[in-house]
């Protein structure tokens, strides 16, 4: 086990990495390939059009997420505040980074509140999923829910980024039976993500028959978290192992196709390289039923919480004059008839 200490670096570095160096993913979202079907005579007025959707018993103003990034140090203390509060502000879902450095030091554990910032705000816990495998259990995840008094918890699948660090926890044997058990005996709901390479249409399939309430794509296109691990690496031996997979993962678009196709009725959430208004649209109208950002909201937060907020704005405009143009009153208007592959 490592020292808090190191974890802390980690985390910190993370952080750092992301505001500092290019880590974009070389594939695409494969968002590109579509457009939204526009309509000269949308029959509705932009001043009724609204962008607000339920999820897990709340009402959020949009069917926006921001997504986990920050865990466990008093730099990601000070974002998640940030974070929390703007979630609160213009009620979106926030979802705080990894918390195992809370379970394993309860010190730790309160650098991830943000209740008292953000009472009504829709917030999710978060463990990596592959922590099960090296001793936590379900009771570790009920606490990470309770803990900061959250309304579901994220696992995290993150195999390439083990793969890739040092000394990280690669055994990823038998997991689907640990989740399985964590989905029946935590008492919220509970989401499986993975970091930016995406989720197969199989292994959504298998994730959703194991009673997850719903699976976010997180395909590529987005911050590839294997640059991130090759700017951490201490040698250039791991350097040159991690700086081919740029290319690597399912594209954002490829994955939520794949999976909302395969499960029709499960909850899909979309996350991966998404950066505007338009492309939130788009993942709607491709079956997302909630959209993520992570490194646009880090950005901007770095900067302040006015430029946090000023950003969120510019997004709900820009989904209100996308649906307007497309002739959707409601979210649940945004269909897969609304948007079709760009002619070559």
């Amino acid at each position: 086990m490592e020292y808090p200490l190191d974890l802390e670096n980690r985390k910190n570095n993370h952080i750092n990495i992301n505001l500092h160096k290019d880590v974009n993913s070389s594939n695409t979202t494969g968002l590109k390939k579509f457009r939204l079907v526009h309509s000269a005579l949308p029959e509705i007025n932009l001043d009724l059009v609204d962008t607000s959707t339920a999820l897990f018993g709340k009402i959020l103003s949009m069917p926006l997420q921001i997504s986990s990034m920050t865990g466990g140090t008093k730099t990601a203390q000070k974002l998640n505040r940030i974070f929390a509060l703007a979630a609160e502000t213009h009620q979106i879902a926030f979802g705080v980074g990894s918390q195992r450095m809370g379970i394993e030091y309860p010190e730790k554990m309160d650098n991830f509140k943000v209740r008292a910032i953000a009472p009504n705000a829709m917030v999710f816990a978060n463990l990596g999923a592959v922590q099960l495998n090296y001793g936590f259990d379900e009771s570790d995840c009920q606490r990470a829910v309770d803990e900061i008094g959250a309304d579901a918890l994220i696992l995290h699948l993150n195999p390439l980024q083990e793969a890739l660090m040092e000394h990280g926890d690669t055994n990823f044997s038998g997991l689907l039976k640990r989740i399985e058990l964590v989905a029946k005996r935590i008492n919220t709901p509970l989401i499986v993500k993975e970091v930016g390479w995406g989720i197969n249409r199989d292994i959504a399939k298998k994730l959703f028959n194991a009673g997850v309430s719903a699976v976010d794509i997180a395909g590529a296109g987005g911050t590839s978290w294997s640059q991130v691990e090759m700017h951490r690496a201490g040698d250039e031996h791991r350097k040159k192992v991690a700086e081919i997979f740029h290319v690597w993962g399912i594209p954002t678009a490829d994955a939520l196709i794949a999976a909302r196709d395969q499960n029709q009725k499960d909850l899909i959430f979309a996350s991966g390289g998404l950066v505007n208004g338009i492309d939130i649209v788009k993942c709607l109208a491709l079956g997302a039923n909630l959209c993520g950002m992570a490194r646009p909201f880090l950005k901007y937060a770095a900067r302040s919480s006015y430029a946090l907020d000023r950003f969120i704005d510019v997004l709900k405009a820009q989904i209100r004059v996308a649906m307007f143009s497309i002739g959707a009153l409601t979210i649940h208007q945004i269909t897969r008839d609304l948007i079709t592959m760009q002619e070559n």
